[in-house]
């Protein structure tokens, strides 16, 4: 399976971080070995002293698909999560002033926390689905899929167009304001139209 990751979806994650607003989706991606086993506390990594959480909607691929029309996107999905990108931010930035990948500082293990997925029946409107990031009780990302640049079926048929899809293929599909750094102890809660999906201690 893949983890496909789409960057600089939300306006407002942008000019928080300063960066330009792409004209098309940015997609970077992380190997399995990114994905944080269940019931295991994230370990913030030893390279790295501003690790940012990131909380993203997922959508899990569930069937074969290649140059996907985005009016029949909708097929190739039928479930729907929530989880962080963890980004090693200070290894990102001096990546990106070099001109480099970002893989060192997106991709490492455990750097992707995949929570629970219900059925995209669950919700009336993929467009407008409400998700948050809680530290330690306190709400620090809060954002609705109607703030997205891109939508659900047009980054699966923009990703299509270079990656065929598999079954089983997870794609993040960015993040909104407010990502901070994690420190030793903090708990995060994920939650998707006000029901946890995911819950993890960070050591």
């Amino acid at each position: 399976m893949k983890i496909i990751c789409i960057g600089r979806n939300y306006a407002d994650h942008i000019s928080e971080l300063n960066n330009e607003r792409p004209d098309e989706p940015v997609i970077f991606m992380k190997p399995d070995t990114a994905i944080l086993p269940k019931k295991t506390p994230f370990v913030i990594p030893e390279f790295s002293k501003d690790v940012h959480h990131e909380v993203e909607v997922l959508v899990k691929i569930c069937k074969v698909g290649k140059y996907i029309s985005p009016k029949f996107a909708h097929k190739y999905y039928d479930e729907i999560g929530l989880g962080i990108d963890f980004t090693a931010r200070d290894l990102q930035s001096m990546l990106k002033e070099k001109g480099l990948p970002w893989e060192k500082a997106k991709a490492f293990d455990h750097s992707a926390i995949i929570g629970d997925f219900l059925p995209k029946n669950n919700y009336t409107s993929l467009e407008n689905l409400n998700f948050e990031l809680r530290k330690n009780s306190e709400i620090v990302q809060k954002g609705s899929t109607s703030m997205m640049l891109w939508n659900i079926d047009e980054i699966v048929s923009y990703v299509s167009q270079f990656f065929t899809l598999k079954k089983g293929d997870i794609i993040f599909t960015g993040t909104p304001k407010g990502v901070a750094a994690v420190n030793v102890n903090d708990v995060l809660e994920g939650f998707l139209e006000g029901k946890q999906m995911f819950k993890i201690q960070v050591k």
